[in-house]
């Protein structure tokens, strides 16, 4: 037979089976389909696609799958069921055409492309309509979630309306997430046993705080004081610990939240580079739980920070970094304590991203509801409010909606741009906030261009007493031996010493007074200024 509809029809009538006998009707729910679906039940109960079923060849795109994924997730009553190795016109191609690669693509489709989906799944036997030969489709059984939204990793939302998907944004999403009442993500129960996936010294000691900070007595059990904190719920004398007590305490939370972590990286220049053109000099990785990402994060990026000299209204030095210290921890702080942990981006990482003219902190997930660019500044609205209460007693944050406001208000008080509060990449919704150096104006080639003038073998021979020199000449044009002395605290001997070993390194020039040799105010000056 070599045509396909004849052989079609021809292995339809030779299946010896009654679908009455097999309990399979219009009524059965997608899990009853599931436990008896075979061959005989695809071809003669779903020879069209309804709305419990969906059928997808075996050359679709994962990432397409992965709609459908988000689509069930969100379609009650019961979710419903994703068949791969059937075309849309009802031809049974199967997937052993496939490379090995290919189809474990495709049975990690939900992983990859929806995580937060909740599925199961199983191969089935058929005959190719093509030749009648032997192979299999994948067929995934996607549960309906009752408590929340469900989004793709790429932030869309989906749901089956009849027999099409249908994505629904804005509004739309938000009504939705009223119906199911929806719960938050952070109170959801992790899949970790406690105590023995959790660092049980930092639950000790946080336990301890807050009995401190809020006078209770010892009568309360450590399981007790993490349920009254929100992280996690005491059943029968059993402590289920949610998905914000391993993000805190849990010896691995990546088991959880795979990304649960900081990528950090350290660029040359002011623009990223694609392909042979990316220009990092500086990729890291931080793993592990909030406290350590944000204590590990601090240490990487005052490593990279650059430290400037200037001199007050007063007449005296002193030293500042070229962001100041609270504004870029406030900002590392607000991306692991507000993100999007769930919603299909438990598997997205923190970008902290450092060029030569800004820093740049970029968390997955948009802003919480009602925060706005606009309002930032006055509305409080944490999108993992437990989190931010234990955070409070961790002493990480003060849970005041004063921390956009200080780093405002610090990056003002050392005279730099104000931050900048962004949502950008409409499909990934990811919130980025950007601080903003003044290289250009601070001249700071001590650091990254001083090869280029000083020659790279003089440059990395300077001591650090030098470079704050250099440095601050760069700044204000020269410099004297007082002011050398106050800058590195040495004695006024060798603050002059260290000024004239510059000048015999022909960095700088000294520029008496009227010709006096031993002029003791005399300046010194860059010797190409």
């Amino acid at each position: 037979m070599s045509d396909n509809n004849d052989l079609k029809q021809f292995m339809q009538k030779s299946l010896d089976f009654d679908l009455a006998e097999s309990g399979i009707d219009s009524l059965s729910n997608p899990d009853e389909i599931f436990d008896a679906c075979n061959e005989e039940i695809l071809r003669k109960a779903f020879e069209t696609e309804d709305s419990r079923l969906e059928k997808k060849s075996a050359r679709t795109s994962p990432r397409t799958l992965g709609d459908y994924f988000c689509m069930w997730s969100n379609t009650p009553p019961c979710g419903g069921l994703l068949v791969v190795g059937i075309s849309k016109d009802n031809i049974f191609e199967g997937c052993a055409s496939l490379s090995q690669n290919q189809i474990n693509e495709i049975e990690k489709t939900g992983q990859t492309f929806c995580p937060d989906a909740q599925y199961s799944m199983k191969r089935i036997q058929i005959h190719r309509d093509n030749d009648g030969q032997k192979d299999f489709v994948v067929i995934f059984l996607i549960k309906y979630n009752k408590t929340r939204v469900i989004k793709t990793t790429q932030g869309s939302v989906f749901l089956r309306i009849g027999d099409s998907k249908t994505e629904i944004k804005g509004d739309a999403i938000r009504h939705l997430q009223n119906e199911k009442g929806e719960i938050s993500f952070e109170t959801e129960r992790c899949n970790l046993f406690f105590p023995k996936d959790f660092d049980e010294t930092a639950i000790d000691s946080f336990v301890h705080t807050v009995k401190t900070k809020k006078g209770w007595d010892d009568s309360h059990s450590r399981e007790e004081i993490l349920e009254l904190m929100g992280l996690g719920q005491k059943e029968r004398n059993v402590f289920y610990p949610n998905i914000s007590c391993a993000l805190l305490f849990s010896l691995n939370p990546k088991k959880v939240i795979p990304g649960c972590r900081i990528r950090f990286l350290r660029f040359s220049g002011e623009t990223e580079g694609t392909g042979t053109s990316w220009n990092a000099v500086k990729d890291e990785f931080i793993d592990g739980t909030i406290p350590n990402l944000i204590s590990q994060a601090a240490t990487v990026i005052k490593s990279q920070l650059r430290v400037f000299s200037k001199l007050s209204a007063d007449g005296r030095f002193f030293t500042s970094s070229e962001y100041p210290d609270f504004a870029w921890y406030e900002a590392v702080v607000n991306a692991c304590a507000h993100r999007s942990y769930g919603n299909g981006m438990k598997n997205m990482t923190i970008f902290i991203k450092m060029f030569d003219d800004r820093l740049l902190v970029e968390s997955p997930g948009a802003f919480p509801a009602f925060v706005t660019p606009l309002n930032i500044y006055d509305m409080h609205n944490p999108r993992n409010p437990f989190l931010m209460d234990a955070m409070y007693y961790l002493e990480f944050v003060r849970c005041a909606h004063e921390g956009t406001r200080r780093i405002r208000d610090t990056m003002r008080d050392a005279q730099l741009p104000p931050p900048e509060f962004s949502q950008y990449d409409a499909e990934s919704s990811t919130v980025r906030v950007t601080l903003k150096n003044k290289i250009k104006q601070r001249k700071v080639w001590v650091d990254s261009d001083v090869a280029e003038i000083l020659g790279a073998q003089i440059a990395h021979s300077l001591d650090e007493a030098q470079k704050r020199c250099i440095n601050f000449v760069a700044e204000n044009g020269k410099i004297n031996v007082s002011d050398a002395q106050r800058l590195t605290q040495f004695t006024w001997p060798r603050a002059r010493k260290l000024l004239d070993e510059l000048v015999e390194m022909k960095i700088l020039v000294r520029v008496h007074r009227d010709d006096l040799e031993r002029d003791p105010k005399a300046i010194y000056k860059l010797r190409n200024s």
